[in-house]
């Protein structure tokens, strides 16, 4: 079940709230595990005995770890034998839950993945972290435990959450209308960003597509890898938001996992930007256990390369995706390195304070591209089209007219809600009558648009 579904809008979740409202609070918790786990059957039933002994196994891991009174004042545990129980189960952790992972992300599970299986299994591993450190103490209730993973709101699509930023508000949270009215405002703008835009711009990418990426110019194959790269981010930025919303709606805060990833500067940034939460994963667990960047520039590109590898296996196992993250580092390394010679101070005046926007936009766009094209014979065709050292079979130099013709409005649109300015203005007026009209009229547009074209799937629910 995906979130921009006429299923889930007008029948799972008005029928979820209505229980859930009338649910004692102590009892929420079961209420909310019994409508993830209906969410989750139904759209992926025959994985759903794999989410759940994942629960089950790795709350039973997580009952091993020793309780906070075996901690000294500093957070390290005093007795040595019970400091090595400890890391073998984190090991046994780890690798039980990368070994899963890895499973199926080599296709050894048949086809398709689990559904949500990168994110639970990340945000599983850092529940075990975080314990095994001593940041947090372990969860001793199984239901807790369980509706922490599988909360419908981010099940799926993220964010990836920080058990510490929602242990109290399992134990304790408010199902208010004023909460329900706010999360509904901000699920109403994910909801429109995944299905007024995303999916619309989506349209010229998909036409690219079919015609065949020899036949088409060069300003076509950068059109169309802009408007894949407003798809993606407002496929998976409106995703988050609607996540972002039921959470509000239920009594949890979930952190935001986006932060106008196009206003940056350059990728270092952008990346800080985008998908926030596995950023700060990959940060928190990988790069500065590693060593981060004070270990001089040779061992801080290390680092930087294995944290590349390893989100883009998270991305998925094809070669397009290492050519994706490797290129990504490579520039991330160039960056750094501009950045050490001072040349970064050349575009801080004047007109060339646009290039370094001009330079992420570009990169990106090319980076998408190898994001975006599994086979890579294809994929070197495209890029050959976009630098035009490919030549095409049947160009036509004014099909790129013909296209902004169609999609200028959405580009516009597009660009326009990559500022803050969208955002900006959402928070001014959302409650206020007339904000709160444009926002119920947004919402039924989308309905309809739904009801009109069918629902797309979520990009990374393939992940």
């Amino acid at each position: 079940m995906l979130f921009n579904s006429i299923g889930f809008l007008l029948c799972f979740l008005p029928a979820f709230l209505f229980l859930y409202g009338i649910t004692p609070g102590r009892y929420k918790n079961v209420t909310l595990l019994a409508g993830s786990l209906l969410f989750y059957a139904a759209g992926d039933l025959k994985f759903l005995p794999l989410l759940l002994g994942s629960v089950l196994v790795n709350f039973l891991l997580g009952q091993g770890f020793a309780r906070a009174s075996a901690r000294d004042g500093n957070g390290r545990i005093r007795d040595s034998v019970i400091a090595r129980k400890n890391k073998i189960l984190l090991g046994t952790a780890v690798a039980l839950n990368l070994g899963v992972f890895a499973f199926f992300k080599a296709g050894l599970g048949g086809e398709g993945l689990p559904l949500g299986i990168s994110f639970y299994t990340f945000q599983i591993l850092g529940y075990h972290f975080d314990v095994y450190r001593g940041e947090q103490r372990r969860e001793n209730s199984l239901m807790r435990f369980a509706v922490y993973i599988c909360m419908f709101p981010r099940l799926i699509s993220g964010p990836v959450v920080a058990y510490g930023e929602v242990r109290q508000e399992l134990r304790n949270r408010q199902f208010t209308a004023d909460g329900l009215q706010q999360g509904l405002k901000v699920f109403t703008m994910g909801l429109a960003a995944k299905a007024l835009l995303a999916d619309q711009i989506g349209i010229l990418w998909n036409d690219v597509q079919v015609t065949g990426f020899e036949s088409i110019s060069t300003p076509l194959a950068w059109m169309a890898a802009a408007a894949y790269s407003l798809k993606i981010y407002f496929d998976f930025y409106g995703y988050s938001l609607m996540a972002v919303g039921l959470g509000r709606m239920l009594g949890f805060k979930l952190p935001e996992n986006f932060r106008e990833p196009y206003m940056a500067v350059s990728l270092r940034d952008f990346y800080r930007r985008w998908h926030i939460t596995l950023g700060r994963w990959f940060c928190k667990y990988v790069y500065i256990p590693l060593g981060g960047s004070r270990k001089g520039f040779l061992r801080t590109v290390v680092n930087l390369f294995a944290v590349w590898i390893l989100t883009s296996v998270w991305h998925g196992t094809t070669v397009n995706f290492l050519i994706w993250g490797m290129l990504i580092c490579l520039l991330i390394v160039f960056e750094r390195l501009m950045e050490a010679a001072g040349a970064d101070r050349l575009f801080r005046r004047g007109i060339l304070r646009a290039a370094p926007h001009l330079y992420l936009w570009a990169a990106v766009m090319v980076t998408w591209m190898c994001f975006a094209i599994p086979d890579t014979a294809e994929l070197f065709v495209y890029l050959g089209r976009m630098f035009g050292a490919v030549p095409g079979l049947c160009v036509s130099a004014g099909d790129w007219i013909r296209a902004l013709e169609t999609y200028w409005y959405l580009f516009a649109v597009g660009f326009l809600a990559c500022t803050p300015l969208i955002k900006r203005i959402f928070r001014r007026w959302k409650d206020s009558f007339a904000g709160t009209l444009v926002l119920a009229v947004l919402f039924w547009v989308c309905v309809w648009r739904l009801q009109v074209q069918g629902q797309n799937l979520f990009l990374y629910s393939g992940f």
